[in-house]
């Protein structure tokens, strides 16, 4: 056992290569169609012109590869050094308020410019952009985290970036918009009076609090009207975007090499499922590959349990229907679920490749309540001293929970997480919950979820 508190990797172990699970999902393409991305208005598989509408065909030629590993492009490698890698943490003061035999680790991605992991993705695909000569990106933002990496890296490629934020968190969280338009982005509350989408909405209700998939529609709009100007890009749920992330676990199988153990499980939040597949696929395809027994733990907001609540099937991505239609876990796409302060957790869908898991029995997901989160959050800042961001304290909790089973059962297992961002941007959040101003979310809206379930798309597949 080691009384390190951290490990750390120097540059030069900073991956060459993306791990892409394509090749290495247990489960049958055919029968759950978990790489299938069909056309919102034809229902047949899209071709190749109609995401390149979208997305950069780079980015295309990813989604489809069957390469376990990708390289990583050297310009992108060397932005990934003004904060790759990340440390891994051994969370010794945290065990000891818990009184746990429990060894907890944690690989912190707030050390990023940006304070969380989506600059991992960000600067790839602006990269790529680049690349094909557009003007810039139009994107959608929920807590304003995957704004701000989209932000940072269309800057450092010189590139326009504009953000359509959830309303609810562009209100919630102006710090987050300081950072984007410092940057020169432009940032925009969703829904808005900029697309005939968002105009849609606000005539329906003009006091909207927006969500994901809302924002994605302008996004999405956005780029298409823009005739080749403009590119859309997103910061979770797509094949390529999941595969950006595995820098995260690839560098934690090394620091965990350093540490001379092995976890037993792996947690991470999910919302979209980007920071979750970074950290824990790199350990799936362990489990998968090297018979290693690994528990793998997705933990959702008990206000948008797509996972644990939601039905897997065929859905849009978006709330107007523009984008592309996946398989995935779903609370559907008009489910509007309440303001929570995690935003970038509210998304009514699951990426198709975390779905298939869940589904196949390789991932177990749960459901937390925002106050017990925060309660979690808050012991582990007395304990580390890191405010953790309202996202990834729902790993944070789920790790404790796991920690405190340990210690009734008098079990020394080997648990990490991944804490994808800090909450330094999100002090609004916890001055309300210190206030006592936060109200439980352990129940949703069953009867808005089966509203939301009467338009789904009809796929024969």
């Amino acid at each position: 056992m080691s009384d390190k508190y951290k490990f750390e990797l120097t540059e030069a172990d900073l991956p060459k290569a993306w791990y892409n699970i394509n090749p290495d999902m247990p489960v049958d393409p055919a029968k759950t169609a978990w790489n299938a991305v069909l056309h919102p208005g034809t229902l047949e598989p899209v071709t190749p012109d109609f995401l390149s509408v979208l997305f950069p065909m780079r980015f295309i030629g990813e989604a489809m590869s069957l390469e376990r590993w990708v390289e990583i492009p050297e310009p992108v490698r060397e932005i990934y050094k003004l904060w790759r890698p990340s440390p891994l943490h051994r969370a010794h003061r945290l065990e000891k308020a818990l009184d746990t035999p429990a060894h907890i680790y944690y690989k912190y991605e707030g050390v990023s410019p940006v304070g969380s992991h989506k600059s991992n993705t960000a600067i790839a695909q602006a990269f790529y952009a680049k690349e094909e000569g557009v003007k810039g990106f139009t994107t959608e933002t929920g807590a304003g985290q995957w704004g701000s990496a989209m932000s940072m890296a269309c800057s450092f490629f010189n590139l326009e970036c504009h953000v359509y934020m959830v309303k609810v968190s562009y209100n919630q969280k102006p710090y987050r918009r300081i950072i984007m338009e410092n940057f020169g982005a432009t940032v925009t509350p969703s829904p808005s009076d900029k697309t005939e989408y968002g105009r849609k909405v606000l005539a329906e209700n003009p006091n909207s609090p927006g969500s994901l998939g809302i924002a994605i529609s302008e996004g999405v709009e956005a780029a298409v009207a823009s005739n080749g100007k403009y590119k859309y890009c997103l910061g979770s749920v797509l094949g390529p975007v999941l595969m950006h992330q595995t820098v995260i676990g690839l560098e934690a199988l090394k620091q965990f090499d350093m540490a001379g153990e092995y976890p037993d499980m792996v947690i991470a939040c999910a919302g979209g499922g980007s920071n979750f597949a970074g950290f824990t696929f790199p350990f799936i395809h362990k489990n998968l590959t090297e018979g290693q027994k690994t528990r793998v733990i997705a933990v959702e907001p008990a206000a948008c349990p797509s996972l644990t609540k939601g039905k897997y099937t065929f859905d849009y991505g978006d709330t107007a229907r523009m984008a592309p239609v996946v398989k995935m876990h779903t609370l559907g796409h008009g489910f509007m679920p309440d303001g929570i302060h995690a935003g970038g957790l509210r998304y009514h869908g699951m990426a198709p490749h975390v779905s298939a898991l869940v589904d196949s029995g390789h991932i177990e997901a749960i459901a937390l309540d925002q106050l017990e989160t925060f309660e979690g959050a808050r012991m582990f800042a007395q304990a580390e001293g890191i405010v953790p961001a309202p996202e990834s304290s729902h790993a944070v909790r789920a790790a404790i929970n796991e920690a405190v089973k340990c210690k009734e059962e008098g079990k020394k297992k080997v648990i990490a997480f991944n804490l994808s961002g800090h909450g330094l941007f999100d002090l609004g959040a916890y001055d309300e919950y210190l206030k006592g101003n936060l109200k439980s979310t352990s129940g949703y809206s069953e009867t808005k979820v089966e509203e939301a379930m009467k338009d789904l798309p009809q796929v024969a597949l």
